[in-house]
């Protein structure tokens, strides 16, 4: 047995066989192994999600040596890229073409499939999470066999398979729209909260990427806005030292600290939290759209996040202030808010709706279970859909009720895997037995 714990540890994993092929035929093989046994597989990637969507209970298959880019047409923008690569390892390729992604989320440590599975997004009133860049899928279904997908061949599944949860089939390669390189302009700053509350939709429509973090406890949020500039621009990146000062020092270094401290005396969280809101500074430069969007995330710490209707934010906002004062268990970590336009993928969180995305985390070692849930309670309330890959612990029968193609992708999923070779506990959870 091979253990295998997600990078929060908040799952964990003893599967009976862990399978590590590198080329399709590989993974065609495993699952039809998997499949002809009677048995069942999900496929590793990063171990990023938060949530126990990648457990696998008998067989896993680790795409870690299956990575790179396939093919890149950078007269189109069309790149292929297989399942196993990293953002983080993306980015640097695609620069090298002069090639880039759209939109990112602040961290690049998923692989390609994984992010796209769950659901990973970034922030931008006009553009869509991370899904919505593909332009064609490659899958081996539950009997071995190697198919494609696009908006044009097979639309129903690539309109499940975008954000498909791994629940499909193991997706081999991932063909990316891609644009040429850009830079964007960023400006980082604190505002008291209650006037970033009241310009939050003018701000959010104003700037191409958009969005803000509360810290509990404490009278300012830090605001970011990102920008694009005229293909071309040069950067002006931060100084090393700049840099190094304040994403390294103060944002994991400092505030690790002020977190440990409020663990090991939870009473001193409010003064800390006040403390970190209170001490965010300002900046603004130039660079990469990856270098922008992507932050180092060194301190550990639990997730649960909500896609809302972008019109609810405010009342959604003002219960969850209300809340935290109410906990027992103080919070360390502040809530995240962003936006992202509607789009027509499944089982996407922005499913047909402009939809506001918030996120509450705690320092990892510290109870979280009560917060998240009341969290999950007053979005819920307003039609909130989890995202896939974070904490949450709603089950089919109310999924259903928040996805107007729930059955169309459970429909889509009997097709093509109509034994459960690719469940787990999770998804028997999320989506009912397969």
């Amino acid at each position: 047995m091979t253990s295998w714990t997600n990078w929060a540890g908040t799952a964990t994993a003893d599967p009976q066989r862990v399978h590590r092929p590198r080329e399709t035929a590989g993974i065609a093989e495993a699952v039809t192994r998997v499949a002809v046994d009677g048995r069942t597989v999900r496929t590793w990637g990063s171990g990023h999600s938060f949530s126990p969507i990648a457990v696998a209970d008998s067989d896993a298959i680790d795409l870690t040596g299956w990575t790179g880019i396939a093919s890149a047409d950078t007269r189109t923008g069309l790149v292929t890229v297989r399942a196993g690569t990293t953002l983080r390892t993306l980015n640097t390729d695609l620069e090298r073409l002069g090639l880039a992604m759209t939109n990112l989320g602040d961290i690049d440590a998923q692989t390609i499939a994984g992010a796209i599975s769950t659901g990973t997004h970034g922030t931008g009133a006009r553009f869509g999470g991370i899904a919505t860049q593909v332009a064609e899928l490659e899958l081996v279904l539950a009997d071995g066999s190697v198919v494609t997908c696009s908006a044009e061949d097979r639309p129903e599944l690539f309109a499940a398979a975008r954000v498909g949860l791994g629940a499909l089939g193991v997706i081999t390669t991932v063909t990316l729209r891609c644009e040429p390189s850009f830079t964007l302009a960023a400006r980082e700053y604190p505002a008291p909260l209650e006037s970033v509350l009241e310009g939050f939709d003018e701000s959010a429509t104003a700037n191409d990427h958009f969005e803000f973090y509360w810290f509990p406890y404490g009278r300012n949020a830090l605001v970011k806005c990102d920008n694009r500039l005229p293909l071309g621009s040069e950067t002006a990146p931060l100084s090393r030292f700049r840099r190094f000062l304040d994403y390294e020092v103060m944002e994991n270094v400092a505030f690790g600290t002020l977190c440990r401290i409020g663990r090991a005396a939870p009473k001193l969280v409010p003064r800390l939290g006040k403390l970190s809101s209170s001490v965010l500074s300002s900046r603004e430069y130039s660079d990469l759209s990856h270098r922008v969007f992507v932050t180092h995330r060194g301190v550990r710490f639990v997730e649960s996040e909500y896609a809302v209707p972008r019109e609810a934010l405010p009342e959604v906002l003002a219960a969850l202030r209300a809340l935290v004062p109410r906990l027992h268990t103080p919070v360390a970590f502040p809530v995240e808010v962003r936006v992202a336009a509607a789009d027509d993928i499944w089982l996407s969180t922005a499913y047909g709706r402009d939809s506001a995305y918030v996120a509450v985390h705690q320092f990892a070692g510290m109870p979280y279970e009560r917060y998240f849930a009341e969290f999950a309670a007053i979005a819920g309330a307003a039609g909130g859909r989890p995202h896939w890959g974070k904490l949450h612990d709603l089950d089919a029968a109310a999924l259903r009720e928040r996805y107007p193609r729930f059955d169309d992708f459970l429909r889509v999923r009997k097709e093509v895997d109509p034994d459960g070779v690719f469940r787990n506990a999770y998804l028997d959870r999320v989506l009912g037995p397969g």
